[in-house]
Order: structure tokens, then C-alpha cells, then sequence
């Protein structure tokens, strides 16, 4: 049993994925205790008290590569302090080899993390051997913690195979993996699902979650956002629409979410985007005015400007978005409430 008895039932609804705060001048190579850890406090309250589901720290944009040890530590403690157990919350510890990983996994487990964000090591990519004996040698070393793997082709130079996701499976302690979801031509999100056969979910975006759901009906429970940095309300209206099966405000909800997020990829190209992933990201969360971010850490500081204003026309955009849901809720269903609002302006 994991800490706290965190399963794969557990994971619904909406995953967020949060960066991490930083100081003015955290962009020097110089720069040292970099966490705004009040900003910390504010964005974790801000997103919790929203609704969001499940928290996740310390992915790319979350900067798991730019951070010293002590200030993963300290920005993770924050975190866990403050959702206080309401919610579950997966820490990243990611590193580049097994035994760094299984160490900083031990110490987040050690603060109270209800599980770990886990990807492979990045320096070289790994086949479906190595993949599924780096997993299991985490699980086996932290019986307690529960596991996201973090499927990102990117960063770990690859695809998770469905082959290695029917090995990963049988491993009771993983509970969902982070996923890209039904894609045009690809029948990946597919076979990696019959792949699992329902042993956790595999997450997609927020802005594709209607289209897997409807590809895949009742298998698609959860979703993951980054955007919940620019204020939850979009996302979660539209998992309230979802769990109230209430499809036509579930398309609504989904359409607002496509239009506000379509400036990210530079020229439409996900490969443009990737290596300058953080500091778009960090352009859209400081423009949407949700947080702030502050800079992002040496040496990803830099990038073309028509990529930063991309960025910051996403938040631009989401600030929008978010403007367009009321308070109070117009319907409710399923334990969740959502207002219907009309993004046909727009979209």
C-alpha cells in the first residue's frame, strides 16, 4: 500500500502541473536560493482552493533541471505544507540515473509527498528493457510512494512503448502516467491504453481530454494542465461539464480551451516549442497574471522573441477565458459545478 493509500482510482478529474516561482535575478548563473517561496504559498492556495485534483510539481516548465538539490527540497516542502493533505500531491525527481533518483525520491517521500514524478534518465535514451527496470528498481526502493511516469518524447528522447506500458502495469504502485492523448493519425494513445487495460490512467492534455474521452469512453478519467498556472477555471469547467455529462458545455469548454492555447507552438510545430519549452511557458504564466513566475533559471533564459510573444498571447488569451466564467455555478452534477458561457466570438 502506498502513503496515504494513494491508487489509480485516485487520480480523476484535473492533474495540474505547477512551475516553480522564482527570484528576480534567478536567471544568473550566479544566482543562489532562487524559490520565491511565498509566491510558492500563494499560487499552491490559489490552485487548490480552485478545485484542482491532483497536484504535480517539477517538470520541465517546473525547471526539475535548473534546481539545486536544497532548493527542490525547499520548494517542494512548501508545497506539501501547503495543500496540507487536501489534495494528493507527486513531486518531481526526476534526475539523470536511478541511484539520484531513488535518493531524492526518498527524501520528497520524507516530507510528506504522496508520491513521485518520475522520469527516465535523459542523457541517453532507454529501450523498453531499461525503461521497465529503471521503474521497477524505483518501486521496489519506495514501496510507500505512489508513481506518475512522465512520458514526455522530448525531454527523454522517446516514447514510452506500449509493449513496456504492459510491463509497466504490473507494477501496482505506478497509478497514471502523463500522456499526450489521441493524436490525428497516431494510434499510439490506443494501443498504449489496451496496453494497461485499465490498471491507471494515462492523461492527456486538458485540451485534448474531450477528444480521447470520446474516442475512448470511460477510460480517460483524468487530464493533466499546466495552464491551471494561469488560473484553473477553464480546465475545470470543463471536467465539471464532463463528470456532469453535460457534452454540449463540455464543447464549449474544450473550444475555449484549443482557442487560447493555439498560439503555443511556434508555427503550429510541437519540435519549435520543445527546446524552449520553460521560458515560452514562463512568458504565458507571467502574461496571463495569475502568478508570478519570475525569470527562468540559467542557462534557459533566452529565446526568439516571436516564441516569448506566443507565450505571452496564450495567457493573454486564458486571462480572457477566465474572465468568462461566473462565480456561481449555473448547473451541477457529479459532485462538480461548472457556468456555461459562449466562446462562439472567439473560437
Amino acid at each position: 500500500m502506498t502513503a496515504r493509500g494513494i491508487t489509480a482510482a485516485d487520480i480523476t478529474g484535473i492533474v495540474g502541473i505547477v512551475p516553480t516561482p522564482s527570484r528576480q535575478g534567478s536567471d544568473s548563473a550566479q544566482a543562489v536560493d532562487t524559490i520565491n517561496l511565498d509566491e510558492t504559498v500563494r499560487m499552491v492556495d490559489l490552485i487548490v482552493d480552485s478545485g484542482v485534483d491532483v497536484l504535480l510539481t517539477n517538470g520541465t516548465f517546473g525547471e526539475v533541471a535548473t534546481l539545486t538539490y536544497d532548493e527542490l527540497l525547499a520548494f517542494n516542502d512548501a508545497v506539501i505544507s501547503t495543500v496540507a493533505h487536501r489534495i494528493p500531491v507527486f513531486c518531481g525527481a526526476s534526475t539523470l540515473n536511478t541511484r539520484d533518483t531513488i535518493s531524492r525520491g526518498k527524501k520528497l517521500m520524507s516530507l510528506g509527498a504522496d508520491g513521485l514524478f518520475a522520469g527516465r534518465p535523459m542523457w541517453l535514451p532507454l529501450d523498453d528493457e531499461q525503461v521497465v527496470a529503471y521503474y521497477s528498481a524505483l518501486v521496489e526502493a519506495m514501496p510507500d510512494a505512489a508513481f506518475v511516469v512522465y512520458d514526455n518524447t522530448g525531454v527523454f528522447k522517446g516514447k514510452i512503448s506500449s509493449e513496456a506500458y504492459g510491463q509497466l502495469a504490473k507494477l501496482p504502485q505506478i497509478v497514471a502516467a502523463k500522456h499526450l492523448g489521441v493524436l490525428p493519425g497516431n494510434d499510439a494513445y490506443k494501443n498504449d491504453l489496451e496496453a494497461v487495460h485499465g490498471s491507471f490512467p494515462l492523461l492527456p492534455t486538458a485540451d485534448n481530454w474531450l477528444t480521447s474521452l470520446n474516442a475512448f469512453p470511460g477510460e480517460v478519467p483524468a487530464a493533466w494542465s499546466g495552464d491551471v498556472a494561469c488560473g484553473p477555471e477553464p480546465v475545470l469547467a470543463l471536467r465539471d461539464a464532463i463528470a456532469a455529462g453535460a457534452w454540449d458545455d463540455a464543447q464549449v469548454a474544450h473550444d475555449g480551451i484549443v482557442w487560447a492555447t493555439d498560439p503555443l507552438f511556434p508555427d503550429g510545430d510541437i519540435t519549435k516549442f520543445m527546446p524552449y519549452s520553460i521560458q515560452i511557458d514562463r512568458a504565458e504564466f507571467e502574461s496571463a497574471g495569475y502568478i508570478t513566475p519570475g525569470p527562468a533559471r540559467h542557462p534557459y533564459g533566452t529565446a526568439p522573441s516571436a516564441y516569448l510573444e506566443g507565450g505571452r498571447e496564450v495567457g493573454r488569451r486564458w486571462a480572457e477565458l477566465r474572465a468568462r466564467y461566473a462565480k456561481e455555478p449555473k448547473h451541477v452534477g457529479a459532485g462538480y459545478a461548472t457556468s456555461v458561457v459562449d466562446f462562439s466570438d472567439s473560437v
